[in-house]
């Protein structure tokens, strides 16, 4: 059953390479670039990022060759033990955690935001769109923040409003008492967020795993082999 889930053996660096980096690449025909000319700038720029990609992706693959992983998202133990095995990675192979991500996302997305309003649901379009789950309710308590204070100064807010924002971050301080959430905490908000992102790549495992062993017992040679139970896979051997 050993090549039965080469579908799946490779999710785990490639998920967390997959936004590192993304740009559009060019096709040349052989006579449109001589090599009698230098290499254009673009062409250049292209190959070092190449180059880095392939270097992040060998370091996660040397990782991932050395450290046992169990595909059952519902055994905390196990979840753990994968997160601090992606966060390894991380570290090792110079990547953002989830939450260092969300934050360059947040930061580049809103250059250029003047107007509290819009700014407040940008972070919205970006919680969605991560597939992020806002269970507290924090977003309306935000909203409902910032109308207050706009009734207050009696226009909408804008960002520079240096004094306005200081009225808003102090609702915020509110909120964030009121539903329990500290500064101090924060290490443990991203410890946690890092729990659920390392689930739900555990359950893409399982279920790709599971999907191509289904696919490989539909064959006439395999028809009298019994399907493993996923969590009894070892990874390393597929890598």
């Amino acid at each position: 059953m050993v090549h039965l889930i080469h579908r799946s053996s490779l999710r785990s660096s490639q998920v967390i390479l997959q936004h590192e980096h993304a740009v559009p690449v060019r096709s040349y025909a052989k006579d449109s670039s001589p090599s009698s000319l230098p290499p254009l700038k673009g062409d250049e720029m292209l190959k070092n990022i190449f180059l880095d990609v392939k270097k992040k992706f060998e370091v996660a693959l040397g990782i991932l060759r050395q450290e046992k992983i169990t595909i059952d998202p519902e055994d905390p133990a196990a979840v753990s033990q994968y997160a601090k095995v992606m966060k390894t990675v991380r570290e090792k192979a110079g990547l953002f955690s989830e939450s260092e991500r969300i934050k360059y996302t947040i930061e580049e997305r809103t250059q250029g935001i003047q107007d509290a309003r819009t700014y407040l649901l940008t972070l919205k379009e970006i919680r969605v769109r991560r597939g992020l789950t806002d269970d507290l309710g924090a977003e309306a308590l935000m909203m409902e923040a910032l109308e207050k204070v706009e009734k207050e100064i009696k226009k909408p807010l804008l960002r520079s409003d240096k004094k306005g924002m200081s009225l808003l971050l102090a609702e915020f301080d509110k909120v964030n008492k009121k539903l329990g959430i500290s500064k101090e905490n924060i290490a443990k908000y991203d410890e946690e967020l890092e729990l659920k992102i390392a689930k739900e790549q555990l359950q893409e495992l399982k279920k790709d795993a599971v999907e191509a062993m289904e696919t490989q017992l539909k064959r006439e040679e395999f028809k009298d082999e019994q399907m493993v139970d996923a969590k009894s896979l070892d990874i390393r051997n597929f890598i």
